[in-house]
């Protein structure tokens, strides 16, 4: 199993499980929108016994508001 370490954006700190299918960008539910996180550097921890397979993403975007303003 592979881990995504997520920095940056409303998930910063948060490590979740890593689908397979996932490349270099992902795109994940948050409120009524979506966030999306791309991949920076390579993948850490590759070998076979040093732990589960890491990569680092970075907060780019998000699809709706994050904090939206009550009037």
């Amino acid at each position: 199993m592979a881990i995504a370490r997520l920095h940056g954006g409303p998930l910063d700190g948060q490590v979740i499980a890593l689908d397979p299918s996932v490349g270099d960008e992902m795109i994940v539910p948050y409120g009524e929108g979506q966030v999306i996180y791309r991949r920076v550097g390579a993948l850490t921890n590759t070998g076979p016994s040093d732990g589960p397979t890491a990569a680092s993403f970075e907060y780019v975007a998000a699809t709706e508001d994050i904090a939206p303003v009550n009037d």
